[in-house]
């Protein structure tokens, strides 16, 4: 079962700790960029799943990242082992 999603007062909550721009579409038939004070709870719940996924994306990268550089030391202290051992004999 998916998580769900927030409306109203904690729909607009989420979008102010995410950073989300909480603003509408331009309106039609304007000359100026004038838009929608507040966009629909539908558009603002796309935004704020697209934006904890970028953040979720960016987490995974780090853990990604910091598994690489454990990898890159694993072979570098078994290179060492191997070239002392061999050195020693």
């Amino acid at each position: 079962m998916g998580k769900q999603l927030l409306a109203g007062e904690e729909l607009d909550q989420r979008v102010k700790a995410l950073g989300v721009d909480p603003t509408g579409d331009q309106i039609l038939g304007t000359k100026q960029n004038v838009r929608h004070p507040r966009a629909s709870d539908f558009e603002l719940q796309r935004r704020v799943q697209e934006a904890e996924r970028s953040i979720q994306g960016s987490k995974l990268w780090w853990v990604a990242f910091i598994s690489a550089l454990a990898s890159l030391a694993s072979a570098i202290a078994a290179w060492v082992a191997v070239a002392r051992s061999v050195t020693s004999k």
